[in-house]
């Protein structure tokens, strides 16, 4: 693909993890400026690592993006330091499942809505008013199929992630006519470490690559999807 980011401004909250790193490094690939949340100091240390020539465009920070306060101040001095905010991309995320309704306790609920729902409603609310003084920017939310297809056993999971979808159209809404567009994209089980560990006996072949992910979320931040805004984008291929 044929993307230039040159000198943009990039945040990707969880930027270390499954989907995140490889979604920073394509953007670092294509000469932005990145800085990426994480929780863990050598997974960054690692990406940092795997950024080889362009290490020196990426930093980052350790923050609880679900922390209002905390993630505000951290976008206000992204602003503060390189002059503006380009993107917003949030793969913060998690996943519990395979227990009944009935039986599910309550603070799995609680976890899954800071997770999936608070962060990006904590980052967005924070980059907005710098993309909307400057006319321009682009957000992308990582919501899930689980947004649209609820499966029994998930029902903290999938209602998260219903809500974190119900948000972004709403704020695309919000948003409409001022330049900044905000899209997500739904993607099911991704091919990362951490899932096959935890589901040892799937067929692996038909997971999508977080690689392949991350080139839909670079064309959906750039100039090439212009008239692109309020979507919700498949990305679980045919898995």
């Amino acid at each position: 693909m044929n993307i230039d980011f040159s000198g943009r401004v990039i945040v990707v909250a969880g930027g270390t993890g499954g989907l995140g790193r490889a979604v920073s490094l394509a953007f670092l690939g294509e000469s932005a400026k990145v800085t990426v949340t994480y929780r863990k100091e050598a997974e960054f240390r690692e990406l940092k690592d795997s950024a080889g020539q362009t290490a020196s465009s990426l930093e980052g920070r350790e923050i609880d993006v679900t922390d209002e306060d905390a993630t505000a101040e951290f976008i206000n001095g992204i602003i503060a330091r390189h002059g503006s905010l380009d993107v917003l991309v949030n793969t913060v995320g998690g996943y519990a499942g395979g227990v009944k309704f009935w039986d599910m306790k309550t603070n799995v609920l609680d976890q899954m809505l800071a997770l999936n729902l608070r962060s990006g409603y904590a980052l967005a609310r924070a980059a907005m008013p710098a993309m909307l003084k400057a006319g321009h920017g682009s957000i992308v939310n990582v919501a899930a199929k689980a947004a649209l297809d609820h499966a029994a056993g998930a029902a903290a999971y999938a209602a998260s992630k219903s809500a974190a979808l119900t948000l972004m159209d709403s704020l695309a809404a919000d948003a409409k006519g001022t330049g900044v567009r905000v899209n997500s994209i739904l993607p099911s089980i991704i091919d990362t470490a951490a899932n096959r560990l935890a589901m040892p006996d799937s067929d692996f072949a038909t997971w999508p690559k977080p690689q392949d992910i991350a080139q839909v979320v670079l064309f959906l931040c750039s100039d090439l999807a212009k008239t692109i805004h309020g979507a919700a984008v498949p990305v679980y291929g045919n898995s």
